[in-house]
Order: C-alpha cells, then sequence, then structure tokens
C-alpha cells in the first residue's frame, strides 16, 4: 500500500497513491484508530465510485445522443437524396463502420453537399412556380391576389422540375398566343373605331384598362374575361358597321336615283362621291376612316331629305318624263297607246292631290318594269314580224323586178339586180313557213296570257291572215293571167292574120300590175311597216271576210300610265288591262 502510493518522482505529479500516503502520515501523527481509518477508507472507495457511475452514465448518454445524430444524419441522408432523386449528386459511403464518430464524420460532407444543393433546388422549383402561378393569374385575371407558391420539399428531383418547366413552357406559349389574340383584337378595334369615326381610346379601356398604346405589350390583360369582352366589342363594332354601310348604301341609291330623277348636274354629286362610292362595297371592303361616320351619314340623310323635297315639286317634270319612257317602251314593242290622254290624267291626279308623288312615281316603276317584261315576252315574235316584213319587202321588189322587161339587159347594176332577185327568190320561198310559225308562237303566246296579240293596234293573228288571204288571191290572179295569156297567145296567128299586130307586151305588164295593185291594196299584196286592218277599207273583198273578221273586232288598246286606285288600270299589251300596282 505504501509501495503503490508513494509519490512517483518521475512523474512530477500527484495521484492517488501518493494522496493515500500522504492521508496515512496525516493519520498516523493524528493518531487516528484503525477502525476509523477503515471508516474513512470505505467512504472513499465510495465516493470514487459514485464518480465513475457518473461518468459511466455520462458516457452512456453521450454515446446514445451521438447515435441518434448519427441516426438523424443517416434519416436526413436518405430523405435529402429520395427528394432530389438522384444518388450520384455526392460521395455517400456505402457502408457504416468504424467508431460512431468516425461515422458521423464521413456523413457530415455528404449531407452539408445535400443541403446546399436542396437549397439550390428549392430555388428554381420557386422560381419556375412561381411564374407558373403569374401566368396562370394572368389568364384567371387575378394575377394581383396570389402569394409566394408552396414549394413541395419531399420531390425536388429533376424529373419534377422538368415536369413543371415543360408547364412553364405550355403557359408562356398560351400566353404569347393569348397576347397576339389581344393585340390582333385591339388592331382590329382600331380599325373599326377609324372607320366609324368612334374613339379608340374609350372604347378598348373601356374594356380593360391595360389595353390603351401607354402599356407595355406584356402588361396588358389576356386574361380570359379580356378575350372574352373584346370579342364582343368586335362583333358589336362589326355589326355596327353593317348596319351603317346598309343605311348608307341605301341612302346613296336614293340619292342616284333622285339625281337621275332631277338630271342632277355632275358638281352637285361629286359632291357626294365619299357617299356613293361604297354603294357596291362589302362589310370588308370598306376600311377608309370616317367612311361611315355618324356625321357622314347624317349629312346624306340631310340631302336625301332635301332632294325628296325638291323632287315633289318637280313632281309634274319627273312624271312626265317617266311617261315618255313609258311610250318609248311602247313604240319599240309597237303597241299603240293614247300619250295626250296619259299626260292630262297624270296632271289631274297631281292636281287633285288625291295620290301622293312617291306612290304615283312607284306605281309608273311598277308599270315601267311591267312594260319591260311585255317587252321580253314580245321579243321572239317581234323579230319574226320583222323578218317576215323584210321578206314581203323583198317579195314586192321581186315582182316589180320581173315585170320590168329590160332586167337582163347589161345596163349598169344588172349584175347586182339578178344577185339580189336569186337572194330574194330563196326568201320568198321561206315565207309561209315564217308565217305558219309564226301563227303557231302567237296562239301560243295569247292562250298563255288570255289576251291578244297585237302589232301597232292590230292583231297580229288577224294581219296574217289577212296577209295569206291577199298571198292566195294573188296566186289565184297569177294562175289567171298566165291562163289567160296562154289563150291569147293561142289566138295571136289568127288576130294577125286578121288586124296585122300584137298587142304591146308593156300594155299587158301594166294591166297586171293593176290587177295586182287593186288587190291588194298596196304595191303586190304585201303589208307595210305599219299595218291595219278595217274592214270598211277592203273594198270588193270585204264580202268574202266579214265574217272571220268579226270574230276578231279592232280596239285601240288602252293608254299605258299609271293612276290612281281608283281609276282604270294600265294596259300593258294589246287590249287586255294590266292593273296598276296599289
Amino acid at each position: 500500500m505504501a509501495v503503490t502510493d508513494a509519490e512517483n518522482p518521475l512523474l512530477g505529479e500527484t495521484t492517488c497513491g501518493s494522496l493515500l500516503q500522504k492521508l496515512q502520515e496525516i493519520w498516523d501523527e493524528v493518531g487516528e484508530s484503525d477502525e476509523e481509518r477503515d471508516k474513512m477508507l470505505l467512504q472513499i472507495e465510495q465516493e470514487c465510485l459514485d464518480v465513475y457511475k457518473r461518468k459511466v452514465e455520462q458516457g452512456a448518454t453521450s454515446r446514445a445522443q451521438l447515435l441518434q445524430v448519427l441516426s438523424d444524419a443517416k434519416l436526413e441522408l436518405s430523405t435529402l437524396v429520395s427528394a432530389l432523386g438522384n444518388k450520384s449528386l455526392v460521395d455517400i459511403p456505402e457502408k457504416a463502420s468504424g467508431t460512431i464518430k468516425e461515422q458521423l464524420a464521413a456523413i457530415a460532407p455528404a449531407l452539408e453537399q445535400l443541403w446546399k444543393q436542396k437549397e439550390e433546388r428549392v430555388k428554381e422549383f420557386s422560381d419556375v412556380q412561381s411564374q407558373i402561378q403569374k401566368i396562370c393569374g394572368e389568364i384567371a385575371g387575378n394575377a394581383s391576389e396570389l402569394g409566394a407558391p408552396a414549394v413541395d420539399e419531399s420531390d425536388l428531383s429533376l424529373k419534377k422540375l422538368d415536369e413543371y418547366q415543360v408547364k412553364l413552357q405550355d403557359l408562356q406559349k398560351e400566353k404569347s398566343d393569348r397576347l397576339h389574340k389581344v393585340l390582333e383584337f385591339v388592331g382590329t378595334v382600331h380599325d373599326l373605331c377609324a372607320v366609324l369615326g368612334m374613339d379608340f381610346f374609350s372604347t378598348v379601356t373601356e374594356v380593360h384598362p391595360s389595353l390603351d398604346d401607354t402599356t407595355g405589350v406584356q402588361s396588358k390583360s389576356i386574361s380570359n374575361d379580356t378575350l372574352s369582352r373584346l370579342a364582343k366589342t368586335v362583333s358589336a363594332l362589326n355589326e355596327d358597321k353593317k348596319q351603317r354601310l346598309h343605311k348608307l348604301q341605301e341612302l346613296a341609291t336614293q340619292l342616284i336615283d333622285l339625281w337621275n330623277l332631277m338630271d342632277t348636274p355632275e358638281e352637285e354629286r361629286r359632291l357626294f362621291d365619299h357617299v356613293t362610292c361604297n354603294i357596291s362595297a362589302s362589310v370588308d371592303d370598306v376600311t377608309v376612316p370616317g367612311a361611315l361616320a355618324l356625321d357622314l351619314i347624317e349629312q346624306a340623310e340631310i340631302e336625301v331629305e332635301r332632294l325628296d323635297q325638291l323632287k315633289a315639286s318637280r313632281m309634274k317634270e319627273i312624271a312626265f318624263k317617266k311617261q315618255v319612257e313609258l311610250e318609248e317602251i311602247f313604240v319599240r314593242v309597237h303597241i299603240e297607246i293614247d300619250p295626250e290622254a296619259a299626260r292630262e290624267k297624270i296632271m289631274a291626279l297631281i292636281d287633285s292631290g288625291n295620290v301622293e308623288p312617291t306612290e304615283l312615281l312607284a306605281d309608273m316603276d311598277n308599270q315601267i318594269a311591267k312594260a319591260k317584261e311585255e317587252v321580253h315576252s314580245r321579243k321572239e315574235i317581234l323579230d319574226r314580224v320583222e323578218k317576215w316584213m323584210s321578206a314581203c319587202e323583198e317579195e314586192s321588189w321581186l315582182e316589180d323586178y320581173n315585170r320590168d322587161e329590160n332586167r337582163y339587159n347589161s345596163s349598169r347594176g344588172a349584175h347586182l339586180n339578178l344577185k339580189r332577185a336569186e337572194k330574194a327568190r330563196t326568201l320568198v320561198n321561206k315565207i309561209p313557213g315564217m308565217v305558219d310559225t309564226m301563227v303557231a308562237k302567237t296562239r301560243v303566246w295569247e292562250e298563255a296570257r288570255g289576251i291578244m296579240f297585237t302589232y301597232d293596234g292590230v292583231p297580229l293573228l288577224a294581219m296574217l291572215d289577212e296577209y295569206a288571204m291577199l298571198r292566195q288571191e294573188r296566186e289565184e290572179e297569177k294562175r289567171r293571167l298566165k291562163d289567160q295569156k296562154k289563150f291569147s297567145d293561142q289566138q295571136n296567128p289568127e288576130q294577125e292574120a286578121i288586124f296585122g299586130s300584137r298587142p304591146s307586151p308593156a300594155r299587158a305588164s301594166s294591166t297586171k300590175k293593176m290587177v295586182g295593185t287593186r288587190a291588194n291594196g298596196g304595191s303586190n299584196g304585201t303589208p307595210s311597216r305599219r299595218l291595219s286592218l278595217n274592214a270598211s277599207q277592203n273594198g270588193n273583198r270585204s264580202g268574202t271576210r266579214d265574217g272571220r273578221r268579226d270574230s276578231t273586232k279592232l280596239t285601240s288598246p288602252s293608254n299605258h300610265v299609271a293612276i290612281s286606285k281608283e281609276d282604270a288600270a294600265s294596259h300593258v299589251s294589246g287590249t287586255d288591262p294590266v292593273p296598276a300596282s296599289p
């Protein structure tokens, strides 16, 4: 005991043995009993044990804490690797070997690197999600109400980040498309406002304040509500443009009609070229700024109203002008009218005030339209009548040519007459077919309309019937003269023996011509350009044809003029009346 507890001079420091030896020396000097000494030694041993116990407990606690730290570190490492989704990003130890502190020292660098990567990844996610949230807010129209996006730290993998970036790219494309559409709408609104003479700024800012020109392109609203309101605005402006154009075209038509009625000078018409230039334009064709402004339409309305008032004061002149137009139409289609009676009726209607000027003009326009329809329906037959009359003229010329005894002499132009005679014979041979065709078509025309087809007041069928009878009589006269000549030729030798001479050929020809003239009331029975039939004017043939003409007694057509509702209706052709429009 004394040896172990002795002071070690080599170490130069106090140990438990040296202290115990010192304590023994003190007890010896004091004279402590062995019992007291043993008691105190036991106490010292107990205190030493307590110290060891505490140290052991502290060591155990420290070890447990280190193990917990190691466990937490491993769990954190596993969580970070799982969240980041890529183990190859850091050097993670494969196996847990060595002491606890060695294991912690091995994991710490990986953890530190993963924490740094996590922070960077979270920032990337936050940036992408913020942009996504912002664009979604712009589309929804509530971008200012959104806060910072929450990043899900449980999945920070590159795959997830790529998904967000793809979504962001899709949203950016949609934003670009929406922005392009917004700008297109705004451009359309600008053009429409220019054409309509409206304030573009107030119109477009009423849809959304960000749509004016002072706002940057990227700051303009692209929300669903903005696009919807822009589409409605464009639709409303297009409809307004369509209505204004229709109104302006109506006014332009009225202006042109009134100008034509009153023979307005070209200088005065040019004052409204900006109105009439769009009379046949489509909605898309009108792009000139101010072309459909309200003040322009109002200006045109005032001019139309002024011309209407002027038209009322010039009603007689305008009505007579329309009557002249109507008469010219009837003259072209050989329909007889009474122009004087028509003008008197027009004067009476206007002076009486019983008919509105516009109603009278509309009624006359209706009569003109019906007359034009009549022109179209009579055209084919009239063309055939003209050809027939031309053929009849050639027939008359051929008759005169055949009676000319000097037609074969070598005089100037004889060869031309010979060629004309050949053509005339060919044409004359077609006359019966012409007549038959005209009769058939005229009957079809009359049956379809229930009225008589007249030519200058004379029923065409009666004219054709008269011509056929005259032609037949002329053929009979020719046969009679031929027989008479044949008989005369047989008697000539006897007469020459008795009287010594022959009758002159010129005298015989003169006799033939007189007979033909008497039979036809004209040259060779051919119709003139204005034929008329009256039973009393046919002389020696009245007894044979009275019965045929009684059934088609001729009456002059009534005058074609617009009258009031209470007056008799105007006639468009023949004897069949065409009612005036109410």
